[in-house]
Protein backbone atom coordinates (compact mmCIF):
# COMPACT_ATOMS: atom_id res chain seq x y z
CA UNK A 1 0.00 0.00 0.00
CA UNK A 2 1.70 3.15 -0.88
CA UNK A 3 2.18 6.00 1.76
CA UNK A 4 -0.41 8.60 2.10
CA UNK A 5 1.90 11.50 0.73
CA UNK A 6 3.20 8.90 -1.83
CA UNK A 7 1.74 9.53 -6.00
CA UNK A 8 1.43 6.42 -8.12
CA UNK A 9 3.81 6.95 -10.72
CA UNK A 10 4.37 4.48 -14.07
CA UNK A 11 2.82 1.81 -11.99
CA UNK A 12 0.65 -0.86 -13.18
CA UNK A 13 -3.27 -0.38 -11.94
CA UNK A 14 -4.04 -3.15 -9.54
CA UNK A 15 -6.08 -1.43 -7.14
CA UNK A 16 -4.70 -2.24 -3.29
CA UNK A 17 -8.30 -1.39 -1.77
CA UNK A 18 -11.40 -0.79 -3.51
CA UNK A 19 -13.89 1.09 -2.16
CA UNK A 20 -15.84 -2.53 -2.80
CA UNK A 21 -15.03 -5.46 -4.93
CA UNK A 22 -14.91 -3.60 -7.94
CA UNK A 23 -15.84 -5.69 -11.19
CA UNK A 24 -13.32 -6.05 -13.68
CA UNK A 25 -13.81 -3.02 -16.32
CA UNK A 26 -15.85 -4.11 -19.46
CA UNK A 27 -14.12 -3.86 -22.69
CA UNK A 28 -15.12 -0.48 -24.50
CA UNK A 29 -16.58 -1.57 -27.42
CA UNK A 30 -19.92 0.82 -29.30
CA UNK A 31 -23.10 0.68 -27.52
CA UNK A 32 -25.57 -1.51 -30.01
CA UNK A 33 -28.57 1.09 -31.38
CA UNK A 34 -32.25 -0.63 -30.89
CA UNK A 35 -33.86 -1.49 -34.34
CA UNK A 36 -35.97 1.56 -34.52
CA UNK A 37 -39.84 0.91 -34.56
CA UNK A 38 -41.86 1.03 -37.82
CA UNK A 39 -43.30 3.92 -38.78
CA UNK A 40 -47.47 3.68 -38.00
CA UNK A 41 -49.51 6.12 -40.63
CA UNK A 42 -50.38 8.26 -37.81
CA UNK A 43 -47.09 9.17 -37.09
CA UNK A 44 -45.93 9.69 -41.09
CA UNK A 45 -49.11 12.26 -41.00
CA UNK A 46 -47.63 13.97 -37.96
CA UNK A 47 -44.42 14.34 -39.54
CA UNK A 48 -46.12 15.84 -42.23
CA UNK A 49 -47.62 18.44 -39.98
CA UNK A 50 -44.81 18.86 -38.55
CA UNK A 51 -43.08 19.97 -41.41
CA UNK A 52 -45.58 22.86 -41.80
CA UNK A 53 -43.92 24.32 -38.87
CA UNK A 54 -40.28 25.15 -39.93
CA UNK A 55 -37.11 22.69 -40.69
CA UNK A 56 -35.89 23.84 -36.76
CA UNK A 57 -38.96 21.97 -35.30
CA UNK A 58 -38.59 18.95 -37.34
CA UNK A 59 -34.64 19.08 -36.47
CA UNK A 60 -35.33 19.07 -32.75
CA UNK A 61 -37.96 16.47 -33.00
CA UNK A 62 -35.99 13.96 -34.79
CA UNK A 63 -32.99 14.36 -32.94
CA UNK A 64 -35.65 13.69 -29.39
CA UNK A 65 -37.01 10.40 -31.53
CA UNK A 66 -33.28 9.20 -32.55
CA UNK A 67 -33.07 9.35 -28.85
CA UNK A 68 -35.89 7.55 -27.53
CA UNK A 69 -34.47 4.16 -29.04
CA UNK A 70 -31.07 5.00 -26.37
CA UNK A 71 -33.29 6.67 -23.37
CA UNK A 72 -33.15 3.02 -21.57
CA UNK A 73 -29.44 2.85 -22.35
CA UNK A 74 -27.07 3.75 -19.90
CA UNK A 75 -23.63 4.92 -21.16
CA UNK A 76 -21.64 2.89 -19.05
CA UNK A 77 -18.38 1.36 -19.82
CA UNK A 78 -17.55 -0.18 -16.61
CA UNK A 79 -19.77 -2.06 -14.20
CA UNK A 80 -20.78 -0.56 -10.38
CA UNK A 81 -21.38 -2.88 -7.34
CA UNK A 82 -24.69 -1.95 -5.20
CA UNK A 83 -22.58 0.02 -2.98
CA UNK A 84 -21.23 1.82 -5.27
CA UNK A 85 -23.73 2.82 -6.99
CA UNK A 86 -25.40 4.10 -3.77
CA UNK A 87 -23.05 6.71 -3.43
CA UNK A 88 -24.80 8.28 -6.45
CA UNK A 89 -27.95 9.94 -5.46
CA UNK A 90 -31.05 7.84 -4.49
CA UNK A 91 -32.10 7.11 -8.59
CA UNK A 92 -34.66 9.99 -8.44
CA UNK A 93 -35.56 11.28 -11.82
CA UNK A 94 -34.16 14.46 -12.97
CA UNK A 95 -35.99 14.24 -16.04
CA UNK A 96 -39.80 14.68 -17.96
CA UNK A 97 -40.08 11.48 -19.80
CA UNK A 98 -39.30 11.43 -23.62
CA UNK A 99 -42.11 12.32 -26.06
CA UNK A 100 -42.57 14.69 -29.58
CA UNK A 101 -39.79 17.08 -27.23
CA UNK A 102 -36.65 17.18 -26.20
CA UNK A 103 -37.12 16.17 -22.00
CA UNK A 104 -36.33 18.70 -19.94
CA UNK A 105 -34.79 19.02 -16.29
CA UNK A 106 -36.86 18.94 -13.66
CA UNK A 107 -34.81 19.76 -10.35
CA UNK A 108 -31.00 20.65 -9.57
CA UNK A 109 -28.86 18.28 -9.90
CA UNK A 110 -24.50 17.79 -9.41
CA UNK A 111 -22.67 15.95 -11.89
CA UNK A 112 -18.96 14.55 -11.14
CA UNK A 113 -17.05 14.87 -14.30
CA UNK A 114 -13.23 13.19 -14.48
CA UNK A 115 -11.16 13.29 -17.24
CA UNK A 116 -8.38 10.73 -17.70
CA UNK A 117 -5.02 10.49 -20.05
CA UNK A 118 -4.31 6.82 -19.66
CA UNK A 119 -0.75 5.57 -21.32
CA UNK A 120 0.12 1.65 -21.83
CA UNK A 121 2.81 2.11 -19.22
CA UNK A 122 -0.37 2.59 -17.00
CA UNK A 123 -2.49 -0.39 -17.14
CA UNK A 124 -1.76 -4.51 -17.21
CA UNK A 125 -4.19 -4.60 -20.29
CA UNK A 126 -3.07 -2.35 -23.15
CA UNK A 127 -3.97 -3.65 -26.96
CA UNK A 128 -1.38 -6.06 -27.90
CA UNK A 129 -0.56 -3.36 -31.03
CA UNK A 130 -0.06 -0.84 -28.40
CA UNK A 131 2.46 -2.75 -26.29
CA UNK A 132 4.54 -2.68 -29.07
CA UNK A 133 5.20 0.30 -29.75
CA UNK A 134 8.38 2.28 -28.63
CA UNK A 135 6.89 5.15 -26.87
CA UNK A 136 4.13 5.87 -24.55
CA UNK A 137 0.70 5.51 -26.21
CA UNK A 138 -2.52 6.74 -25.34
CA UNK A 139 -4.63 3.79 -24.27
CA UNK A 140 -8.74 3.82 -24.72
CA UNK A 141 -9.19 3.33 -21.24
CA UNK A 142 -10.91 5.52 -17.82
CA UNK A 143 -8.79 3.89 -15.08
CA UNK A 144 -6.08 5.35 -13.41
CA UNK A 145 -5.00 8.91 -12.26
CA UNK A 146 -7.30 11.65 -13.44
CA UNK A 147 -6.15 15.08 -14.76
CA UNK A 148 -8.92 16.81 -14.71
CA UNK A 149 -12.07 16.96 -12.36
CA UNK A 150 -15.26 18.92 -11.91
CA UNK A 151 -18.21 19.01 -10.29
CA UNK A 152 -21.07 20.38 -11.94
CA UNK A 153 -24.35 21.86 -11.19
CA UNK A 154 -27.08 22.48 -13.10
CA UNK A 155 -30.47 24.28 -11.54
CA UNK A 156 -33.61 24.85 -13.32
CA UNK A 157 -34.93 26.92 -10.49
CA UNK A 158 -32.16 29.69 -10.36
CA UNK A 159 -31.68 28.57 -14.33
CA UNK A 160 -27.69 28.25 -13.57
CA UNK A 161 -24.57 26.19 -14.41
CA UNK A 162 -21.67 26.40 -11.85
CA UNK A 163 -18.79 24.30 -12.61
CA UNK A 164 -16.27 23.69 -9.80
CA UNK A 165 -12.79 22.69 -11.09
CA UNK A 166 -10.90 20.81 -8.39
CA UNK A 167 -7.16 20.58 -9.20
CA UNK A 168 -5.62 16.99 -9.30
CA UNK A 169 -3.00 17.94 -6.56
CA UNK A 170 -5.57 18.73 -3.94
CA UNK A 171 -4.70 17.15 -0.78
CA UNK A 172 -7.68 15.60 0.93
CA UNK A 173 -8.59 12.07 2.91
CA UNK A 174 -9.76 9.06 0.75
CA UNK A 175 -10.63 6.15 2.25
CA UNK A 176 -8.35 3.41 3.34
CA UNK A 177 -5.96 5.19 1.68
CA UNK A 178 -5.33 8.24 4.11
CA UNK A 179 -4.26 12.30 3.10
CA UNK A 180 -2.88 11.98 -0.39
CA UNK A 181 -3.76 13.85 -3.99
CA UNK A 182 -7.73 13.77 -4.62
CA UNK A 183 -6.37 12.46 -8.26
CA UNK A 184 -5.47 8.84 -6.83
CA UNK A 185 -9.27 8.08 -6.36
CA UNK A 186 -9.86 6.82 -9.22
CA UNK A 187 -6.79 4.70 -8.94
CA UNK A 188 -7.38 2.90 -6.02
CA UNK A 189 -11.71 2.81 -6.90
CA UNK A 190 -12.85 4.12 -10.00
CA UNK A 191 -15.40 6.89 -10.18
CA UNK A 192 -17.52 5.79 -6.76
CA UNK A 193 -14.52 6.60 -4.68
CA UNK A 194 -13.62 9.54 -7.12
CA UNK A 195 -17.18 10.90 -5.72
CA UNK A 196 -17.35 9.85 -2.00
CA UNK A 197 -13.66 11.49 -1.70
CA UNK A 198 -14.93 14.84 -3.55
CA UNK A 199 -18.11 14.65 -1.45
CA UNK A 200 -16.37 14.71 1.99
CA UNK A 201 -13.62 17.10 0.84
CA UNK A 202 -16.89 19.64 0.26
CA UNK A 203 -18.79 19.01 3.39
CA UNK A 204 -21.06 16.03 2.19
CA UNK A 205 -23.00 17.70 -0.90
CA UNK A 206 -24.70 15.00 -2.73
CA UNK A 207 -23.27 13.64 -6.14
CA UNK A 208 -26.01 12.61 -8.47
CA UNK A 209 -24.03 11.28 -11.38
CA UNK A 210 -20.78 10.92 -12.66
CA UNK A 211 -19.07 10.96 -16.21
CA UNK A 212 -15.74 9.97 -17.24
CA UNK A 213 -14.19 11.44 -20.35
CA UNK A 214 -10.75 10.45 -21.93
CA UNK A 215 -8.66 12.84 -23.73
CA UNK A 216 -9.26 11.35 -27.06
CA UNK A 217 -13.18 11.93 -26.33
CA UNK A 218 -12.54 15.65 -25.62
CA UNK A 219 -10.56 15.31 -28.82
CA UNK A 220 -13.45 13.53 -30.99
CA UNK A 221 -15.57 15.77 -29.16
CA UNK A 222 -14.21 19.31 -30.52
CA UNK A 223 -13.77 17.96 -33.78
CA UNK A 224 -17.43 16.95 -33.96
CA UNK A 225 -18.42 20.35 -32.99
CA UNK A 226 -16.40 21.96 -35.67
CA UNK A 227 -13.50 23.35 -33.43
CA UNK A 228 -13.59 26.45 -30.75
CA UNK A 229 -11.92 29.51 -31.56
CA UNK A 230 -9.62 30.37 -28.17
CA UNK A 231 -7.38 33.16 -27.38
CA UNK A 232 -3.80 31.75 -26.64
CA UNK A 233 -2.23 33.79 -23.84
CA UNK A 234 1.47 32.83 -25.23
CA UNK A 235 3.48 30.74 -27.17
CA UNK A 236 3.59 27.15 -26.04
CA UNK A 237 6.00 24.79 -27.16
CA UNK A 238 6.60 21.29 -25.29
CA UNK A 239 8.37 18.30 -26.33
CA UNK A 240 7.85 14.51 -24.75
CA UNK A 241 9.29 12.09 -26.75
CA UNK A 242 8.31 9.26 -24.81
CA UNK A 243 4.94 10.01 -24.83
CA UNK A 244 4.96 11.71 -28.82
CA UNK A 245 3.34 14.18 -27.03
CA UNK A 246 4.30 17.73 -28.88
CA UNK A 247 2.91 21.54 -27.77
CA UNK A 248 3.34 23.91 -30.36
CA UNK A 249 0.47 26.90 -30.16
CA UNK A 250 1.41 30.66 -31.40
CA UNK A 251 -0.12 33.47 -28.83
CA UNK A 252 -3.56 35.00 -30.35
CA UNK A 253 -7.46 33.87 -30.98
CA UNK A 254 -7.17 31.19 -33.62
CA UNK A 255 -9.82 28.54 -34.49
CA UNK A 256 -8.89 24.75 -32.91
CA UNK A 257 -9.30 21.62 -34.04
CA UNK A 258 -9.37 18.86 -31.66
CA UNK A 259 -5.91 18.19 -31.53
CA UNK A 260 -4.74 21.68 -30.69
CA UNK A 261 -7.42 21.84 -27.81
CA UNK A 262 -5.69 18.76 -26.26
CA UNK A 263 -2.26 20.93 -27.06
CA UNK A 264 -3.39 24.03 -24.81
CA UNK A 265 -5.37 21.94 -22.16
CA UNK A 266 -2.14 19.78 -21.79
CA UNK A 267 0.61 22.43 -21.52
CA UNK A 268 1.67 22.83 -17.95
CA UNK A 269 5.19 24.46 -18.59
CA UNK A 270 4.43 27.81 -16.70
CA UNK A 271 4.22 29.23 -13.12
CA UNK A 272 1.56 27.67 -12.26
CA UNK A 273 1.53 24.32 -13.34
CA UNK A 274 -1.60 22.23 -13.01
CA UNK A 275 -3.41 25.76 -11.59
CA UNK A 276 -2.76 27.10 -15.12
CA UNK A 277 -4.31 24.14 -17.21
CA UNK A 278 -6.74 25.15 -14.66
CA UNK A 279 -7.45 28.40 -15.74
CA UNK A 280 -7.19 27.20 -19.74
CA UNK A 281 -9.91 24.68 -18.97
CA UNK A 282 -12.33 27.43 -17.95
CA UNK A 283 -11.38 29.77 -21.35
CA UNK A 284 -11.66 26.74 -23.52
CA UNK A 285 -15.63 25.34 -21.60
CA UNK A 286 -16.71 29.24 -21.82
CA UNK A 287 -15.54 29.77 -25.36
CA UNK A 288 -17.27 25.99 -26.22
CA UNK A 289 -20.72 27.13 -24.81
CA UNK A 290 -20.87 30.63 -25.67
CA UNK A 291 -19.99 29.02 -29.71
CA UNK A 292 -21.44 25.52 -29.66
CA UNK A 293 -23.55 24.74 -27.03
CA UNK A 294 -27.04 26.51 -28.87
CA UNK A 295 -30.59 24.85 -29.58
CA UNK A 296 -28.91 23.96 -32.98
CA UNK A 297 -26.83 21.90 -30.90
CA UNK A 298 -28.91 19.58 -29.27
CA UNK A 299 -30.81 18.61 -32.40
CA UNK A 300 -26.92 16.74 -33.74
CA UNK A 301 -26.84 15.71 -30.20
CA UNK A 302 -27.62 12.02 -31.17
CA UNK A 303 -24.47 12.31 -34.14
CA UNK A 304 -22.22 13.65 -31.75
CA UNK A 305 -23.51 11.13 -29.36
CA UNK A 306 -21.97 8.43 -31.78
CA UNK A 307 -19.15 10.42 -32.35
CA UNK A 308 -17.59 10.38 -29.05
CA UNK A 309 -19.69 7.07 -27.10
CA UNK A 310 -16.66 5.15 -26.92
CA UNK A 311 -14.71 8.05 -25.25
CA UNK A 312 -16.97 7.98 -22.31
CA UNK A 313 -18.35 6.06 -19.47
CA UNK A 314 -21.46 7.53 -17.12
CA UNK A 315 -24.27 5.84 -14.84
CA UNK A 316 -25.95 8.62 -17.21
CA UNK A 317 -28.65 7.73 -19.36
CA UNK A 318 -29.25 9.38 -22.47
CA UNK A 319 -32.09 10.91 -21.47
CA UNK A 320 -30.58 12.60 -18.73
CA UNK A 321 -27.80 14.10 -20.86
CA UNK A 322 -29.71 15.39 -23.07
CA UNK A 323 -31.69 16.84 -20.67
CA UNK A 324 -28.17 18.10 -19.36
CA UNK A 325 -27.37 19.31 -23.17
CA UNK A 326 -30.29 21.14 -23.98
CA UNK A 327 -30.14 22.88 -20.49
CA UNK A 328 -27.21 24.08 -21.20
CA UNK A 329 -27.46 25.11 -24.46
CA UNK A 330 -30.28 27.55 -22.88
CA UNK A 331 -28.75 29.18 -19.95
CA UNK A 332 -27.66 32.45 -19.90
CA UNK A 333 -24.25 32.67 -20.44
CA UNK A 334 -23.91 35.50 -17.34
CA UNK A 335 -25.81 32.70 -15.34
CA UNK A 336 -22.56 30.36 -16.11
CA UNK A 337 -20.17 30.11 -13.22
CA UNK A 338 -16.58 29.00 -13.11
CA UNK A 339 -15.04 28.92 -9.73
CA UNK A 340 -11.66 26.32 -8.31
CA UNK A 341 -11.61 24.97 -5.20
CA UNK A 342 -9.85 27.58 -2.79
CA UNK A 343 -6.34 27.27 -1.55
CA UNK A 344 -2.71 27.39 -1.77
CA UNK A 345 0.64 25.19 -2.97
CA UNK A 346 2.10 23.62 -0.27
CA UNK A 347 5.83 24.96 0.48
CA UNK A 348 8.68 23.10 -0.60
CA UNK A 349 9.52 21.14 1.93
CA UNK A 350 6.18 20.94 3.68
CA UNK A 351 4.96 17.54 2.70
CA UNK A 352 6.89 14.63 0.51
CA UNK A 353 4.67 15.28 -2.32
CA UNK A 354 3.94 18.67 -3.82
CA UNK A 355 -0.02 20.02 -2.69
CA UNK A 356 -2.80 22.12 -3.26
CA UNK A 357 -4.02 22.72 0.14
CA UNK A 358 -7.59 23.77 0.60
CA UNK A 359 -9.38 26.45 2.61
CA UNK A 360 -12.24 24.14 4.16
CA UNK A 361 -13.93 27.86 5.32
CA UNK A 362 -14.02 29.25 1.81
CA UNK A 363 -15.02 25.63 0.34
CA UNK A 364 -18.32 26.15 2.48
CA UNK A 365 -19.22 29.97 1.25
CA UNK A 366 -18.52 28.54 -2.33
CA UNK A 367 -21.35 25.48 -1.48
CA UNK A 368 -23.45 27.69 0.66
CA UNK A 369 -23.51 30.55 -2.28
CA UNK A 370 -22.97 28.58 -5.54
CA UNK A 371 -24.56 24.82 -4.74
CA UNK A 372 -26.89 26.00 -2.44
CA UNK A 373 -25.49 23.69 0.00
CA UNK A 374 -25.34 24.56 3.89
CA UNK A 375 -24.77 27.66 5.34
CA UNK A 376 -22.54 30.60 4.69
CA UNK A 377 -19.90 32.36 7.00
CA UNK A 378 -19.30 34.90 4.50
CA UNK A 379 -19.83 38.66 5.78
CA UNK A 380 -19.82 41.99 3.86
CA UNK A 381 -15.91 42.54 2.98
CA UNK A 382 -14.81 46.19 3.40
CA UNK A 383 -13.27 47.35 0.24
CA UNK A 384 -10.17 48.29 2.31
CA UNK A 385 -10.08 44.42 2.37
CA UNK A 386 -10.12 43.20 -0.76
CA UNK A 387 -7.31 42.50 -2.57
CA UNK A 388 -7.43 43.67 -6.32
CA UNK A 389 -5.29 43.31 -9.51
CA UNK A 390 -5.50 45.35 -12.17
CA UNK A 391 -4.43 43.32 -15.80
CA UNK A 392 -4.53 46.00 -18.57
CA UNK A 393 -5.45 45.08 -22.49
CA UNK A 394 -6.07 48.57 -23.58
CA UNK A 395 -1.94 49.30 -24.13
CA UNK A 396 -3.19 52.75 -22.46
CA UNK A 397 -0.92 53.59 -19.68
CA UNK A 398 -3.58 55.89 -18.21
CA UNK A 399 -6.45 53.41 -18.41
CA UNK A 400 -4.53 51.99 -15.24
CA UNK A 401 -3.81 55.11 -12.87
CA UNK A 402 -7.69 56.22 -13.85
CA UNK A 403 -8.94 52.54 -12.50
CA UNK A 404 -6.53 52.86 -9.48
CA UNK A 405 -7.87 56.73 -8.91
CA UNK A 406 -11.38 55.80 -8.88
CA UNK A 407 -11.03 52.45 -6.91
CA UNK A 408 -8.89 54.70 -4.04
CA UNK A 409 -11.72 57.40 -3.98
CA UNK A 410 -14.00 54.33 -3.06
CA UNK A 411 -12.03 52.90 -0.34
CA UNK A 412 -9.99 50.39 -2.38
CA UNK A 413 -6.58 51.13 -0.66
CA UNK A 414 -5.14 46.75 -1.29
CA UNK A 415 -4.62 47.69 -5.23
CA UNK A 416 -1.71 46.87 -7.52
CA UNK A 417 -1.16 46.39 -11.51
CA UNK A 418 -0.72 42.54 -12.56
CA UNK A 419 0.82 40.94 -15.64
CA UNK A 420 -0.74 42.48 -18.87
CA UNK A 421 -3.63 40.65 -20.14
CA UNK A 422 -2.67 39.89 -23.71
CA UNK A 423 -5.61 39.94 -25.36
CA UNK A 424 -7.39 42.57 -26.67
CA UNK A 425 -10.94 43.06 -24.48
CA UNK A 426 -14.00 45.65 -25.65
CA UNK A 427 -15.64 45.55 -22.01
CA UNK A 428 -13.58 45.44 -19.02
CA UNK A 429 -14.24 41.85 -17.36
CA UNK A 430 -13.92 41.92 -13.12
CA UNK A 431 -12.89 38.31 -12.55
CA UNK A 432 -14.26 37.09 -9.02
CA UNK A 433 -11.48 34.77 -8.20
CA UNK A 434 -13.34 32.95 -5.33
CA UNK A 435 -16.80 33.49 -6.46
CA UNK A 436 -17.28 36.65 -4.05
CA UNK A 437 -20.10 38.32 -6.66
CA UNK A 438 -20.90 41.22 -3.70
CA UNK A 439 -17.29 42.32 -4.02
CA UNK A 440 -16.78 42.24 -7.71
CA UNK A 441 -20.42 44.59 -8.28
CA UNK A 442 -19.56 46.51 -5.78
CA UNK A 443 -16.08 47.32 -8.08
CA UNK A 444 -18.26 47.54 -11.00
CA UNK A 445 -20.38 49.71 -9.34
CA UNK A 446 -17.30 52.30 -8.36
CA UNK A 447 -15.55 52.07 -11.85
CA UNK A 448 -19.16 52.83 -13.64
CA UNK A 449 -18.35 50.26 -16.27
CA UNK A 450 -17.28 46.45 -16.99
CA UNK A 451 -19.35 43.11 -16.41
CA UNK A 452 -18.76 40.46 -13.58
CA UNK A 453 -17.59 37.33 -14.56
CA UNK A 454 -17.40 34.38 -12.05
CA UNK A 455 -14.20 32.53 -13.16
CA UNK A 456 -10.23 31.81 -12.28
CA UNK A 457 -8.77 33.10 -15.25
CA UNK A 458 -7.71 35.94 -13.80
CA UNK A 459 -4.29 36.87 -11.02
CA UNK A 460 -5.08 34.21 -8.20
CA UNK A 461 -3.07 35.78 -5.65
CA UNK A 462 -6.09 38.42 -5.68
CA UNK A 463 -9.69 38.50 -4.31
CA UNK A 464 -10.95 40.36 -7.25
CA UNK A 465 -9.16 40.66 -11.06
CA UNK A 466 -9.55 43.77 -13.08
CA UNK A 467 -8.87 43.04 -16.85
CA UNK A 468 -9.08 46.33 -18.48
CA UNK A 469 -10.99 46.86 -21.75
CA UNK A 470 -11.52 49.91 -24.32
CA UNK A 471 -14.88 51.05 -22.45
CA UNK A 472 -12.09 51.80 -19.21
CA UNK A 473 -10.86 54.65 -22.11
CA UNK A 474 -14.36 55.75 -22.28
CA UNK A 475 -15.88 58.82 -20.17
CA UNK A 476 -18.01 57.27 -17.57
CA UNK A 477 -20.91 59.99 -18.28
CA UNK A 478 -21.28 57.76 -21.53
CA UNK A 479 -21.48 54.37 -20.09
CA UNK A 480 -24.20 52.26 -19.85
CA UNK A 481 -25.57 49.60 -17.04
CA UNK A 482 -24.31 46.55 -18.79
CA UNK A 483 -27.83 44.47 -19.75
CA UNK A 484 -25.87 41.25 -17.39
CA UNK A 485 -25.98 43.33 -14.17
CA UNK A 486 -29.01 42.25 -13.12
CA UNK A 487 -28.06 38.29 -13.38
CA UNK A 488 -25.01 38.94 -11.42
CA UNK A 489 -26.21 40.65 -8.83
CA UNK A 490 -25.53 38.49 -5.43
CA UNK A 491 -27.34 36.42 -4.01
CA UNK A 492 -28.21 35.27 -0.22
CA UNK A 493 -27.02 31.96 0.41
CA UNK A 494 -29.66 29.82 1.29
CA UNK A 495 -29.79 26.45 3.34
CA UNK A 496 -30.20 22.66 1.50
CA UNK A 497 -30.40 19.39 3.24
CA UNK A 498 -28.13 16.75 0.33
Amino acid sequence: MKSANQRPVNQKVQPTKPIQSMPKKASVTPLRKKKPAKRSKGMRLLFMFLSLSGIAMISATAGALLAVSLASTPLMQRSLSPAEASIFGKGDRFSTRMSLQLPALTRPVNILVLGTKVLTTDVNNAPENLKKLPYQALVNSFEGLTDTMLLLRFDPETKKVVVLSIPRDTRTYIADHGMTKINEANYYGGPALSAKSVSEMLGGVGIDRYITINVQGVQALVDALGGVTVHVPKDMKYQDDSQRLYINLKAGKQKLDGDKVLQLLRYRQDENGDIGRIQRQQMVMRSLMEQTLNPSTVSRFPSLLNVVQSHIDTNLTVEELVALVGFASQTNRSNTKMLMVPGEFSSPGEYKASYWLPHPDRIKDIMAQHFNFGTSTLEAIEPAAVKVAIQDSTKQAKSIQTAISALESAGYSNVYEGKEWSEPLSVTRIVAEWGDVSSAEAIRRALGYGEVRIENTGDLQSDITIQLGKDALTPRKTQRRPATDKANKAEPANKLSN
